[in-house]
C-alpha cells in the first residue's frame, strides 16, 4: 500500500511557495489593444452566449450556436451574417421550469450546446431547452428546423452552467454530460439507434467529472493489427484513490471503441471497452501539480508521427494566477490502456488509500481491449462474445494504475498571473524547413496569446485583446486551410474573428526578426515584414531567423534624422517608439548614454525623452535605442535619431519688419528694417536702428548681445522703414485716469452698500463704529432713555397691579437704524415723530427688543 494522499496534499498546500522557485514564461512580447489590428466581429442584437463553433471548409461557412439562435457566418469575414434561425422556449416551459426553482429570465431559456454535422446538408443541434433538453437537426439548404424534437438526456445537459462535450463520429453522437435534472448523474454515452452504450452509473466510473473535450483518432490506414477507432474524453473528476480534508480533484482521459456493441449479459447496453486514467502535469523538480482540466486539443498535421493532446490545466487552489500547457503522446495513452496496471478498491486500516495497484492475474483477452486482429484470432469477433470473467473485471477495474506523462516530463508552457480557458494549435513550416508549434491560448480577460515552442524554451510572441469588455473566452477554433487561417474565439456577447499573424505592424527588419513569430519574414525588396502564408512568389533573400539574430538585416546607419529647434530655458520632448514589452529603452547624447535619474532629463511612458532648461550646451543628436535579451544575448536597434538646435530668438516680437525702438520727444518710432543671412538653416535677423538726427541711442536700447541674441547695429536710414507707430503720453494719463474713476466708483458703492447693512460681518461692525462714533455725551442720553424705553416696550409687558417696573427689551447684540437715530434729542414733537417715521421705514433689522438685559447691565455697572 502506498501512501500517496499526504503528498498530495503537502503538494497542494505548497503551491503558493514553490511557485515562487519557477520559471514561468515570459510576458507577451507585445501587446495589441482591441483597435490597433484588424479584428472583424459578429454580434446579433439581443443574443448572448455564442459558445458553440462549427467550421464547414468546403462552404467557406462558420455556423454559430448562440443562446436560443443559430447564425451562419462567413468564415473569411464573419460580420457577414449569411443565415439565421431562433429556436426560443415557449411561455409554457419557461413557467414549468420557473415553477423548479429556476430563473425564467436567463436559466429557462434554450443554450445551444451540441453543433455537429450530420451529413452535407444538415446538423444535429441539441439545448437544454428549459432544462428539457432536446435535439433536432437542422436543413442546411433552407436553414430551417426540421421540427423532429428528439429527447436530448445524455446528449445535452439539463443546466447551461453543467459541464458537456460531444463528438459525431459516424453519424453516431458520442457525448458525456448530466443525464438528469440535478446533475447528478453523469454519463458517457453513445446515441445510436441500433446500439446505445452508456457507463455504469457507479462511483468507480465516473465521480461527479466535469467534461472538458471528445474527440475520435481513426485508426491507422497501414496498421496490419486491424485496430478500432477510439474515442477520447477528457475531464476532470473527484478522486476516488485518496481521501482528504476537502475533495481533490484529478485529471482524467478516458477511452471507449468505436466498434463496441456492449456485453451479451454483463454489461448489457454498457460500456466494455471503457478505461480511465490520471494525466500528470506538474514540475518535478519543484513539487508544482497541475490537477484542474480546462481544455485539449488534438493536434494532427502532416510532419506529425501521430497526434498530440495538448491540455490546459490550472491547479486546483489558484489563489497565484497559474495555467500551464502539457503536451501528450497517443503512445502514451494508449500505453498506459495496453500494457499499464489496474488499481482494485480495498479497505486498509489507518490509511487515505481506497484503490491499490491490482497484482493478480488479468483475464484473457485483455480487460478493456478494443477487437482487434489478435482477438479475431481468438474467435472474438465482437464485445458480445467476450467472456463475462473479462467484462466483470473491466467492470469493476475502470482505473488505470498508471498515469500518462507529458511529452518531456514537464510542462510545455507555465504562465503566472493568467486564467487561460481555451487553447488551439497550429504546426507551420518556416523558410529553412523546421516546424514548430504555435499555440493560441485564450484567457478570462478577453485575450489571446500566442507562444511557439522554441526548443526547451517558449516564446510568447504577442498578446491580442479580442474583447474589449475584457470577457472571458468561451471556446476557441482554429482554420488552418491554405488561404484561410484564422482564429475564432467566442464569448458571451460576439463572434471575433483574428488572423494568426500581424506581421505588417513590424516596421523594420529588427522588429520583424526580433519578434521570432514563424509566420513572419522580412522581405529586403519590398522593405516590409510578410505573411508567409499569404506571400505569394519565390522567397529567396526574405530574411527570418527564429533565433533572433538581426545581423542579416541591411544597415540603417544612413537612414534620416528628424532636426529640432528649442528656445533657450525651455523644454523638449523627444520622441521614441517601442512595442516591445521585452525591450529597455536607452537614450544616447554625443554616444554617451544618459541617465533618466538626472534632474536635467526624464522618461515620459518609459520611451520619449525630457529635456529641462535647455542651454547651449543641449544641442546635438540624440538616439533612442532599444537593448532586448535573446538568448543570453543582448541585441541592440536603434529606434530614432533627433537633431537638436538652440532657436535664435531675439528680444523683439518678429515682426515682418523688426522694429528698434527710438524716442524722439514725446513721440515713440520704430524704423527697422530687417536683413536675413544666407546659408545658415534659420534665418539670423540684422536689425538696424535708425536715428533721424544723428542722435546715438542711449544704452537701454543697445544690444550688447550674447551668441544667443541678435547685435543692433546703428545706422541711419531715414526712409526705409515700413511703418510709423505713434504713441502718446496722453494715452497713459488717459488709461490712469479710467483706472482711477473706476477705483472711486467701486469704494462709492462699497460703503454706500455697507451704510445701508447689505454686508455683513465686519462691514457692520466697521459702520457702527463710525455712527456710534457721534453718538452725544452720556447724559444727553440719559435724558432720552426714558423716551427709548417707552417706545420699544410692549403694552401689557408688565403689571399695573403690582406696580412692577416695565420689562425692558431684550438686547439682540446689533446696534440697529433705529438706535443711531434715535441717540439724537429731538427738539420738538414734530423731530420726534419724524425720527420715528424715518426709523421704522429704513431700519435693516427687524428685531424685537426688550431692555431687561440692557438695564441689568447697567445696574450692574
Amino acid at each position: 500500500v502506498r501512501m500517496r494522499a499526504p503528498i498530495w496534499g503537502l503538494l497542494l498546500a505548497l503551491t503558493v511557495l514553490l511557485e515562487m522557485a519557477v520559471a514561468f514564461a515570459p510576458v507577451p512580447r507585445i501587446t495589441w489593444e482591441h483597435g490597433e489590428v484588424g479584428l472583424l466581429q459578429f454580434h446579433e442584437p439581443g443574443t448572448f452566449n455564442y459558445s458553440a463553433l462549427l467550421m464547414s471548409e468546403d462552404e467557406d461557412t462558420l455556423y454559430v450556436g448562440a443562446r436560443e439562435a443559430v447564425f451562419a457566418v462567413n468564415a473569411l469575414n464573419v460580420s457577414e451574417k449569411q443565415h439565421e434561425v431562433y429556436w426560443k422556449v415557449s411561455e409554457d416551459k419557461k413557467a414549468k421550469c420557473a415553477e423548479k426553482g429556476k430563473s425564467k429570465q436567463t436559466e429557462c431559456l434554450n443554450y445551444i450546446r451540441v453543433l455537429q454535422p450530420l451529413s452535407a446538408t444538415s446538423l444535429y443541434v441539441c439545448g437544454t431547452n428549459a432544462f428539457q433538453p432536446t435535439c433536432d437537426h437542422l436543413n442546411l439548404t433552407s436553414f430551417k428546423f426540421l421540427g423532429k424534437n428528439e429527447d436530448g438526456k445524455g446528449r445535452c445537459p439539463f443546466d447551461p452552467a453543467h459541464s458537456y462535450t460531444s463528438v459525431m463520429v459516424g453519424g453516431e453522437l458520442y457525448s458525456g454530460t448530466s443525464y438528469n435534472f440535478l446533475g447528478s448523474e453523469p454519463i458517457i454515452s453513445r446515441n445510436s439507434s441500433h446500439s446505445p452504450l452508456r457507463t455504469e452509473y457507479a462511483i468507480p466510473w465516473l465521480n461527479e467529472p466535469s467534461f472538458v473535450f471528445a474527440d475520435v483518432i481513426q485508426k491507422s490506414l497501414d496498421s496490419t493489427e486491424g485496430e478500432d477507432d477510439r474515442v477520447y474524453f477528457f475531464f476532470t473528476e473527484v478522486s476516488v484513490e485518496y481521501e482528504f480534508v476537502f475533495k481533490l480533484m484529478i485529471p482524467r482521459v478516458a477511452r471507449v471503441c468505436k466498434g463496441d456493441q456492449g456485453g451479451l449479459r454483463t454489461l448489457q447496453k454498457k460500456w466494455t471497452s471503457f478505461l480511465k486514467a490520471r494525466l500528470i502535469c506538474s514540475r518535478p523538480d519543484s513539487g508544482l501539480v497541475f490537477n484542474i482540466l480546462q481544455d485539449v486539443f488534438v493536434l494532427r498535421a502532416p510532419g506529425l508521427k501521430e497526434p498530440v493532446f495538448y491540455a490546459l490545466f490550472t491547479p486546483q487552489l489558484n489563489n497565484v494566477g497559474l495555467s500551464a500547457v502539457c503536451a501528450y503522446a497517443l503512445t502514451s495513452v494508449e500505453a498506459v490502456f495496453a500494457r499499464g496496471k489496474y488499481m482494485q478498491s480495498a479497505t486498509v486500516e489507518q490509511s487515505h488509500t481506497k484503490w491499490v495497484r491490482y497484482n493478480g492475474p488479468v483475464p484473457t483477452p485483455r480487460p478493456g481491449a478494443c477487437i482487434d486482429s489478435e482477438a479475431r484470432a481468438a474467435n472474438y469477433t465482437s464485445s458480445l462474445n467476450l467472456p463475462d470473467k473479462t467484462l466483470q473485471f473491466v467492470k469493476d477495474h475502470p482505473l488505470m494504475d498508471d498515469s500518462v506523462t507529458p511529452i518531456g516530463n514537464r510542462p510545455r508552457l507555465i504562465k503566472k498571473g493568467v486564467n487561460y480557458t481555451q487553447i488551439v494549435v497550429d504546426r507551420t513550416q518556416v523558410l529553412d524547413g523546421t516546424f514548430y508549434d504555435v499555440m493560441f491560448i485564450s484567457t478570462d480577460q478577453g485575450a489571446l496569446h500566442k507562444a511557439v515552442i522554441l526548443g526547451n524554451e517558449v516564446h510568447v510572441v504577442e498578446e491580442t485583446q479580442l474583447f474589449q469588455d475584457s470577457e472571458p473566452v468561451q471556446t476557441l477554433l482554429l482554420s488552418s486551410k491554405k488561404g484561410r487561417r484564422f482564429v475564432y474565439a467566442g464569448s458571451n456577447s460576439g463572434v471575433v474573428q483574428s488572423p494568426l499573424a500581424f506581421c505588417g505592424k513590424h516596421s523594420s527588419c529588427e522588429d520583424c526578426v526580433l519578434a521570432r513569430d514563424p509566420y513572419c519574414a522580412w522581405n529586403p525588396a519590398t522593405m516590409a515584414c510578410i505573411t508567409l502564408y499569404q506571400a505569394e512568389g519565390p522567397s529567396r533573400g526574405w530574411i527570418q531567423e527564429m533565433s533572433g539574430d538581426t545581423s542579416s538585416c541591411p544597415d540603417k546607419s544612413k537612414e534620416s534624422f528628424r532636426k529640432h529647434f528649442f528656445k533657450h530655458g525651455g523644454t523638449a520632448e523627444l520622441k521614441c517608439f517601442q512595442n516591445s514589452n521585452l525591450a529597455r529603452v536607452v537614450w544616447k547624447f554625443q554616444n554617451g548614454l544618459l541617465k533618466a535619474e538626472s534632474p536635467k532629463y526624464g522618461l515620459v511612458g518609459r520611451k520619449h525623452l525630457l529635456i529641462f532648461n535647455l542651454s547651449e550646451g543641449d544641442s546635438g543628436v540624440y538616439q533612442c535605442l532599444s537593448e532586448e535579451r535573446v538568448r543570453n544575448k543582448t541585441v541592440s536597434q536603434l529606434l530614432a535619431k533627433h537633431v537638436l538646435e538652440m532657436k535664435v530668438v531675439p528680444q523683439t516680437p518678429m515682426l515682418p519688419t523688426l522694429l528698434a525702438v527710438h524716442t524722439e520727444g514725446s513721440r515713440i518710432t520704430s524704423k527697422v528694417p530687417v536683413a536675413f543671412t544666407q546659408g545658415s538653416s534659420s534665418p539670423t535677423p540684422i536689425l538696424q536702428a535708425t536715428s533721424p538726427r544723428g542722435i546715438t541711442p542711449s544704452p537701454k536700447y543697445s544690444s550688447t548681445g550674447t551668441s544667443r541674441e541678435p547685435k543692433i547695429v546703428i545706422n541711419t536710414f531715414p526712409q526705409l522703414h515700413s511703418k510709423t507707430v505713434y504713441l502718446k503720453s496722453s494715452d497713459n494719463r488717459l488709461l490712469m485716469s479710467l483706472f482711477l474713476f473706476i477705483f472711486v466708483l467701486f469704494l462709492c458703492l462699497f460703503s454706500y452698500n455697507c451704510y445701508k447693512g447689505y454686508l455683513p460681518g465686519q462691514c457692520l461692525k466697521f459702520r457702527s463704529a463710525l455712527l456710534l462714533g457721534k453718538k452725544k455725551p452720556k447724559s444727553e442720553f440719559s435724558d432720552l432713555e426714558q423716551s427709548v424705553k417707552e417706545t420699544l416696550v410692549e403694552p401689557g409687558s408688565f403689571s399695573q397691579q403690582n406696580g412692577e417696573q416695565p420689562k425692558p427689551a431684550l438686547d439682540t447684540g446689533y446696534e440697529t437704524e433705529q438706535d443711531t437715530i434715535t441717540s439724537k434729542v429731538p427738539t420738538d414733537r414734530e423731530d420726534s415723530q419724524r425720527i420715528d417715521e424715518l426709523s421704522a421705514r429704513d431700519k435693516p433689522f427687524d428685531v424685537k427688543c426688550e431692555l431687561k438685559f440692557a438695564d441689568s447691565d447697567a445696574d450692574g455697572d
